[in-house]
């Protein structure tokens, strides 16, 4: 089932459909291994796949 309700506005990804996220299910970690995230640069999804 896709995820149709979750924006993205990541074009170049393969699961990108019309500003929506059409994965099945998506994975979100953060960067530089912050266990507490404060600011959304220090996440990122790792769902994406290049077109």
């Amino acid at each position: 089932m896709a995820l149709d309700n979750v924006k993205c506005t990541v074009d170049s990804c393969k699961y990108w459909k019309s500003e929506h996220c059409n994965a099945s299910a998506i994975e979100v970690n953060v960067d530089a291994g912050v266990n507490d995230p404060n600011k959304a640069d220090m996440t990122n999804c790792h769902t994406f796949e290049r077109k």
